[in-house]
């Protein structure tokens, strides 16, 4: 597994650009990634100030572990080119890219960021929000370098549904199922979208469980109250860790001793979950000493 697979993005949360207090917070905060944005939560009037703050925030080395990424405006704006020379300059761990329907999105970000000078860590992560994203999830996917993570914009694509927010999300599961496909086929890490009523705990904690068991790596989020819970949910749990112990130890011995069935708990083993139990293992010890 790569280290962009195994890097941990259970709770990955925006933080708006203009927002001076809202940066130096972050440095705080136990998110395993921050979206410093200078799209939807910032005013045109405020672009240019909040470009400049965020790219300074984004170069300063203030956020620890966190992993730090910038969302730019999106394609056809008139402050796209400008934010990605701005965070080219800034070398964030990634340029977060909303509204990316085609693979041809993906390479026009990648050939400007590299034109500007951007630093070989800096990744793409693309938003996928549309209805034409969703059908074209797989070329979006396969389409860059630099891409190493798809982001679930399910506001919009709701929006563009014409369909109602509702518990469960049956409107949306044939658009996240095809955006999951298409990142597991290209071996890439996908985040599930934002949950908007921060006044419902139990809400959000139930859509992290449906996110998790759906397969996302972890979750983006829009209040600091979020990133416990979802940090909790996306983890590993002592009872997955101790399992996937077991799991491999069986399958090791079984190895040595040259038998051809492995059984744990009456449960016949075999190398698929092998390999699930030492991705399992991975993150938890990724996540050791974290929040």
């Amino acid at each position: 597994m790569s280290d962009a697979i195994l890097r941990p993005r259970r709770s990955v949360l925006y933080m708006p650009g203009a927002n001076e207090r809202a940066l130096e917070k972050a440095k705080s905060l136990p998110a395993d990634a921050l979206i410093l944005d200078l799209e939807d939560a910032v005013a045109p009037e405020a672009k240019a100030e909040a470009r400049m703050r965020v790219a300074a925030a984004a170069a300063s080395g203030e956020y620890g572990y966190r992993e730090v990424t910038i969302r730019v405006n999106g394609p056809g704006t008139e402050w796209h080119a400008d934010d990605l020379r701005a965070a080219a300059e800034a070398g964030p761990d990634a340029v977060v890219v909303p509204k990316v329907d085609s693979a041809e999105t993906v390479r026009d970000v990648e050939r400007a960021l590299e034109a500007a000078g951007a630093p070989d860590h800096t990744a793409v992560w693309a938003m996928v929000e549309t209805p034409r994203a969703m059908l074209d999830a797989r070329a979006v996917a396969a389409a860059g370098e630099r891409l190493t993570v798809l982001v679930m914009g399910t506001n919009d694509l709701a929006k563009e549904l014409h369909a109602e927010h509702v518990p469960g999300r049956a409107p949306l599961l044939t658009g996240l199922s095809l955006a999951l496909l298409a990142a597991r086929e290209s071996g890439k890490v996908i985040l599930d979208g934002v949950y908007n009523d921060v006044k419902n705990p139990e809400g959000f904690e139930a859509e992290c469980v449906q996110g998790r068991q759906f397969g996302f790596d972890g979750k983006t989020l829009i209040h600091p109250s979020q990133v416990e819970p979802c940090n909790r949910v996306f983890a590993p749990s002592t009872e997955q860790i101790a399992r996937s112990r077991k799991i491999i130890d069986a399958f090791d011995e079984a190895t040595r001793e040259g038998r051809g069935v492995v059984t744990v708990d009456g449960r016949l083993i075999e190398n698929l979950h092998v390999e699930d139990a030492r991705r399992i293992l991975a993150l938890a010890e990724a996540l050791a000493g974290r929040a």
